[in-house]
């Protein structure tokens, strides 16, 4: 056995399998697609439930794959084993209907022992033990030491996930020093021990478990094979640990070299060191997948695993942002099996840079408060954090639950789950709407999506708006119908479509179907899970029949707007790269008949002038009336063009280029105008944020563009109007009002101060006494704030030990200044307590200082009552 690496362990393996006929998949993106049922891919086999279930046709019936996976049910033993980790990459070999038990045992055979080369006396086998099948193959097939197979119970030997395909399974171990088993009791103990572990898990789907727990056999049995590549490279390398395999080893010397820390001298430093390094690779995984840190869902995810990286970067000493820079690691050691790595390295680092810089602003105060709380039940023996606690270090400093748990584990305490919880209810709630119910299999329990997979619409959309085509299938509600009448709604499938079911941020198609019998609308289109075309209609006239020939007919003026929008978000793309740089990527759009919005990735807000610069690359490409071209090429050639694919998105080996002349090139299967040209005008209507580091744009073409504009100019004649000037005038109209209006506010302050000075006399002239403390009282009309308080300090400064308390209705609402000089303090007076009495009469509230309090109210009827109570208040404080 000689030592591999990862990465070589890896191709070894794909290309083995494609020796055997298995077409090689790229690894499909960590952001399930379709598929409610998951937050994050976490299987060899999870992006490939469509083609188990049949719901979509596989590439072919042999597949290989190495899957990038993130499971975070173990989280709290990251660091502290060996052997979790959060991001780890499965090799598979899937058969869908094709190859069964007797091929794959002796190719997982040849592949151990042949391409890795492990030593055959080093190998056990367990088989399901009522699988004499598998026990014949393995015995008859392979070399294997019939000694070193064992038989095991459900528990062990058996995949199933409630209803639906399950089936025995066979797994491969290696003996890691458990010396002679003889028995399955002895070998159940060795892998309790880590003395033997399992490294390939092969699954044989065979049958379908219905709800009275009946097992019954498939007709095309299928195979589903996982194979950790992170585990099988332990082995390989001969290490104990999944981290000091060769590519993780190096990201983990990076995190000592960065902290200062040596790896193995203490438990605590090794257990940071260890989240710091899976966690690195899992966070730089999953941003390059288009995962942004957020508060819920696979967002919540990343930012959990990004803190608490942080988090173990300070206890070793790390106070500075740095898991930015030790993502270069796993970029340069993982970019040749995954290119997007590379491609999109300044994002990466960007993305992990701002949130390490957003949690650095808040982990210390927030820690601080923690250490309070857990103070506090220091000193009142108490073990549990309260929810409410919890939940305000999450909501107010960004701190994780787990992070709180992680803490208080720490100081042998725990949290009240239950309470933070039901703080979180609404979140929670909110999240599970958006991700909505599935089963287990990822396909919603729909009829729209357990249509035969034998139905098959083809699309001719892209050339014709009319065509004729024959009715395949009709669903009505939850049930397959052969016709549907006047009134009634329902979905479509037929032969050939000119209809675009929404796709790629394209909205689907309307139109009308008409037959001899009837007429529907085309209210959408839209595909099912597994693909298939589906028109939602409602008849209108008569009736429309399965099997009978209809004429499709698109809503030409809708489809064209469509066009003229989804061509312009291509050419937004190209000149957003241009004026604000490369690192700009798309991450999502919506293109219907109206507008055009295009997200995308930039961590500041447009300037108006970056805005022009767009507006107007776009403007000038139109009017150069580009040639807009499609072109189908496989997808080696279409990235050797030069052509932009998302890089969350999965593409079939052949794919649509649309060009647009020489300005722009980017893979689509949506509908596009001729020529630039088409397009007409684009304008820019708003820029916005919608998500850390992601911008929005939302723009108009076309007559849109038009309408936006003359709204625009009719706001402008009607301003004009107003100030009774010409548009050209309006902003010398503007300031010319906005100086005069300053000149009268000037006037007015000053009659303010004019008036106020009268009343001063007036106020002084009524001073009374109270328990020798000198009382100025008085209720003044339209003063505001400012001059009440102005009026209150040179009162007060007229006396030595005196209190001046002030009213004043100023627009309806009630305002109180009381101020107090220090000899009036020193003899009990308090302006905050008198103000507190006196402002709840008037429907207020307020307080202050003894020297110094405001307040207002609601209830100008009652200011004069308020005012007189204020000797009264005041001879009981100074008695």
């Amino acid at each position: 056995m000689e030592k591999m690496g990862l990465n070589e362990i890896r191709e070894a393996y794909l290309k083995f399998f494609e020796s055997k006929g298995h077409l090689r998949l790229k690894s499909f993106p960590l952001v399930p697609k379709n598929d409610n049922s998951l937050l994050l891919i976490n299987a060899g086999m999870a992006p490939l439930k469509p083609y188990f279930t049949g719901v979509k046709i596989p590439p072919r019936n042999r597949i290989t794959t190495c899957q990038k996976c993130i499971r975070t049910g173990d989280i709290e033993n990251v660091g502290k084993t060996s052997r979790h980790g959060t991001f780890f990459e499965m090799l598979g070999n899937f058969s869908f209907g094709n190859y069964f038990k007797k091929e794959v045992i002796p190719w997982a055979w040849e592949f151990v022992t042949e391409v890795l080369k492990l030593p055959k006396d080093k190998l056990y086998v367990t088989i399901y033990l009522e699988d004499d099948e598998a026990f014949d193959i393995w015995t008859k097939s392979t070399d294997i030491d019939t000694s070193r197979i064992f038989r095991l119970g459900k528990d062990d030997n058996f995949w199933e996930i409630g209803q639906g395909p399950c089936g025995p399974c066979s797994e491969i171990h290696f003996d890691r020093g458990a010396g002679k088993i003889t028995t399955a009791e002895e070998f159940v103990k060795a892998g309790d021990e880590d003395k033997v572990v399992e490294f390939w898990n092969l699954v044989f789907t065979q049958f379908d478990k219905d709800e009275n727990g009946n097992y019954n056999r498939l007709a095309h049995p299928n195979i589903d094979t996982g194979m950790g590549l992170e585990r099988i490279a332990t082995i390989m390398q001969g290490t104990n640990s999944i981290f000091e395999v060769d590519t993780i080893r190096a990201i983990l010397d990076e995190v000592c070299k960065v902290s200062g820390a040596v790896y193995g001298k203490d438990k605590n430093t090794d257990i940071s060191l260890r989240v710091i390094t899976d966690h690195v690779r899992s966070v730089t995984f999953m941003i390059s997948d288009g995962i942004l840190p957020s508060n819920e869902g696979r967002g919540y995810v990343l930012r959990r695993l990004l803190r608490r990286a942080a988090r173990h970067g300070r206890l070793l000493g790390v106070n500075h942002n740095f898991l930015y820079n030790i993502c270069d690691v796993v970029i340069s050691n993982s970019c040749g099996a995954y290119p997007e790595l590379k491609e999109k390295e300044e994002y990466i680092k960007k993305v992990i840079k701002i949130e390490e810089e957003r949690f650095a602003e808040t982990i210390d105060s927030g820690i601080q408060v923690l250490n309070e709380y857990i103070e506090g039940l220091n000193k009142k023996g108490g073990k549990v954090l309260s929810g409410d606690k919890a939940f305000k270090l999450y909501d107010t400093y960004g701190f994780p639950l787990e992070l709180t748990e992680e803490i208080l584990e720490e100081k042998g305490m725990k949290a009240d789950t239950e309470g933070f919880n039901k703080e979180m209810n609404e979140q929670r709630q909110r999240a599970r709407a958006a991700r909505g119910e599935s089963n287990y299999m990822g396909a919603e329990d729909t009829l729209i999506n357990k249509l035969p997979k034998e139905i098959e619409t083809e699309f001719v959309g892209y050339d014709n708006l009319e065509i004729e085509s024959n009715i395949s299938l009709i669903v009505n509600g939850e049930e397959f119908a052969d016709s549907l009448t006047t009134g009634e709604e329902g979905v479509i499938l037929v032969e050939k479509t000119p209809f675009y079911a929404e796709m790629g941020g394209q909205i689907g198609d309307t139109g009308i179907i008409i037959c001899e019998s009837g007429k529907a609308e085309v209210m959408d289109c839209k595909r099912n899970v597994g693909g298939k075309i589906l028109h939602f209609v409602k008849v209108t006239e008569g009736e429309i029949r399965k099997h009978s020939t209809v004429t499709l007919k698109v809503n030409e003026e809708r489809r064209n707007n469509i066009r003229k929008n989804h061509t312009a978000t291509h050419m937004l793309h190209k000149a957003l790269k241009e004026v604000l740089g490369d690192h700009v990527q798309q991450s999502g759009s919506y293109v219907d008949g109206e507008k055009l919005r295009f997200d995308f990735n930039h961590f500041a807000g447009l300037t108006k002038e970056e805005i022009k610069a767009v507006e107007r690359l776009v403007n000038l490409n139109i009017m150069k009336v580009h040639p807009v071209n499609t072109k189908v090429m496989n997808i080696e050639e279409a990235k050797a063009s030069g052509a932009v694919a998302l890089f969350d998105d999965k593409y079939k080996e052949d794919v649509r280029v649309v060009s647009i002349g020489e300005f722009s090139k980017e893979l689509c299967g949506g509908i596009h105008v001729s020529n630039s040209g088409e397009i007409g005008l684009f304008k820019i209507v708003s820029e916005s944020g919608v998500a850390a580091g992601i911008r929005r744009i939302e723009a108009v073409t076309g007559i849109n563009a038009i309408n936006f504009i003359e709204e625009k100019e009719n706001t402008l004649k009607s301003i004009g109007d107003t100030l009774k000037c010409g548009e050209n005038d309006i902003v010398n109209r503007i300031n010319s009002n906005l100086a005069e209006l300053k000149n009268k506010e000037k006037e007015i302050n000053e009659l303010k101060s004019k008036l106020a000075s009268g009343a001063e006399n007036e106020l002084l002239s009524n001073i009374k006494e109270v328990n020798g403390i000198k009382l100025i009282t008085g209720v003044l009309k339209d003063v505001d704030g400012n001059t009440l308080r102005e009026l209150g300090d040179k009162l007060r400064d007229k006396m030595v030990e005196g209190v001046v308390v002030l009213g004043s209705v100023i627009e309806g609402k009630v305002q109180f200044i009381a101020m107090a000089s220090k000899g009036a303090v020193a003899k009990g007076a308090h302006c905050g307590k008198i103000i507190k009495e006196i402002a709840s009469i008037a429907g207020g509230g307020g307080g202050g200082r003894p020297d110094m309090a405001q307040a207002g109210g609601k209830l100008p009827e009652k200011i004069d009552e308020a005012i007189d109570k204020v000797e009264e208040i005041l001879e009981k404080l100074s008695k």
